[in-house]
């Protein structure tokens, strides 16, 4: 059935466009003809990291929300927990390097931030500063070039520590280690170590605290009584402590990412906003 409206349906005119309903759509009929669609050229962006990177705990999840354009696939592989060594030992580098081996893309960028867990040793997965980290950084550069991807190293965003009223960067030595690596294989860097430290001093110990997942005089949610009915069961921990983001927290670093990495990869900066 055709529907006319205006003065050309009064005085039985036919007009240009019409809507034709068929079942519950109405289809618009004009004089545009149809057109093939363009190829879609899409690129990849692979979050590697801990849990400063992970979705809801870091800066990661913020990053592919709001700053990479929609033909841009956004894949955060980041794990909790995890230092240079254990990221591969657990094979979670594997599943990246999967991730970057796969085609249709026009080009795939890794994003590789270690430092956190490598440092911490009250961590089991710590590693040597000197030997360890460097060459396991090497190595995630080394494999991401063999399958075509494009690495790009990420220096350790600040601990939001204050001795004295001022930032202790107890990772500063961390991120000259990546820079290091990154300057000898010629690699872009994010210096998230150094733009962060700005970020967390300028703010100060009072400010600070607000980056975190709980912010002063919050506390966390009570976990919903388990019923028994079917439904979303995992739980994410919201901590208040020196290291992990709360989403405020994440914009703002996701946000220094973004630009930097459109400064360090021209490639991308198309598809970046800021």
């Amino acid at each position: 059935m055709l529907f006319l409206s205006g003065a050309g349906a009064a005085a039985g005119q036919t007009p240009k466009n019409t809507a034709q309903t068929t079942g519950s759509h109405s289809i618009i009929a004009g004089d545009t003809p149809r057109a093939k669609a363009a190829p879609l050229t899409m690129r990849k962006i692979i979050l590697v990291g801990d849990s400063t990177v992970a979705p809801v705990s870091g800066w990661g999840g913020a990053f592919c929300a709001y700053h990479v354009a929609a033909h841009v696939a956004c894949v955060n592989l980041a794990r909790g927990g995890r230092s240079s060594r254990s990221y591969r030992e657990e094979g979670s580098w594997d599943v990246a390097l999967a991730e970057m081996s796969v085609s249709g893309y026009a080009a795939t960028y890794v994003l590789i931030q270690f430092g956190h867990n490598d440092q911490n040793h009250g961590m089991k997965v710590w590693t040597d500063i000197d030997t360890e980290y460097p060459e396991n950084l090497r190595g995630f550069v080394r494999e991401a070039r063999v399958r075509g991807a494009i690495p790009v190293l990420v220096t350790p965003m600040v601990r939001r520590l204050f001795k004295d009223g001022a930032l202790d960067n107890i990772l500063a030595i961390w991120a000259g280690k990546m820079r290091a690596v990154a300057d000898e294989m010629q690699v872009p860097v994010i210096d998230l170590n150094r733009a962060s430290a700005a970020l967390v001093s300028s703010l100060g110990p009072d400010g600070a605290p607000y980056l975190a997942q709980l912010r002063p005089g919050e506390t966390p949610p009570t976990p919903p009584t388990a019923t028994g009915e079917p439904g979303p069961l995992y739980r994410f921990d919201l901590r208040d402590d020196p290291t992990h983001l709360g989403d405020g927290g994440a914009r703002r670093i996701a946000a220094i990412v973004a630009h930097d990495l459109a400064v360090a990869a021209p490639g991308l900066s198309g598809v970046i906003a800021p």
